[in-house]
């Protein structure tokens, strides 16, 4: 009889990884309470039973959970962004620059040029706190005014993997999603989308190139001529 039950069973599990991915059946042993990240991490690495590993080098097993939400609560695997960055939106210029993460938060601007005119100044966060990482940012004319007159739009990490992290608005105000894709080194694609009240949606993506930063011998060029 023991036997018996043990082929059964066995021919069961076999029934099932011809079915279903291996990912998928991972999946359903996750808790409800689970994160989403936690989620998406495990159905995509599954299948090579590979760790997580962190910008630090350090490897994360996803099937512990909470080792899953510090890595997900971790600035560090958004320290890549750290640097000056450039790219185009139809025929304007957007410069960006990040600093490195530093006592829980990343801070940015973002300007956006025509020709010779700044069209909006930006400024932006990455925030690690309590439940989770924020990005919060808050758009100003060249004069420093505020756009947003209720203060900065706040979006909560929703999910995250070596490539790609999606932030999620849950309050009023746009936009809904805001995704960095990580292409590259050297290369990522900013993606924003705005939902519409009939549930449209407007994407615009940005594709941003890491800039070498600047030297000495660079700045004397751009300065005035030695006599």
């Amino acid at each position: 009889m023991a036997g018996m039950r043990k082929s059964i069973i066995t021919n069961v599990l076999k029934a099932l990884f011809r079915t279903f991915p291996l990912g998928f059946i991972f999946t359903l042993g996750i808790p409800c309470g689970a994160s989403l990240w936690s989620a998406t991490a495990i159905s995509r690495l599954a299948p090579q039973s590979d760790p997580v590993a962190n910008q630090s080098g350090t490897s994360v097993n996803t099937a512990n959970g909470s080792s899953a939400q510090e890595t997900k609560n971790n600035l560090s695997n958004f320290a890549w962004l750290a640097g000056d960055w450039q790219g185009t939106w139809g025929p304007r210029i957007v410069e960006q620059t990040w600093m490195a993460p530093k006592a829980g938060q990343m801070t940015g601007i973002y300007q956006v040029l025509e020709n010779t005119k700044t069209l909006v100044v930006e400024l932006f966060s990455l925030l690690e706190t309590p439940d989770g990482i924020e990005f919060r940012f808050r758009h100003f004319t060249p004069e420093l005014t505020p756009w947003e007159k209720d203060g900065p739009t706040s979006m909560e990490l929703a999910s995250l993997d070596s490539k790609t992290a999606v932030f999620e608005n849950s309050a009023a105000g746009q936009p809904k999603r805001a995704l960095f894709i990580r292409v590259d080194p050297n290369t990522y694609i900013s993606r924003s989308e705005i939902v519409a009240e009939d549930g449209t949606v407007q994407v615009t993506e940005i594709t941003f190139r890491r800039q070498p930063p600047a030297t000495s011998s660079t700045a004397a060029k751009k300065g005035p001529k030695a006599k």
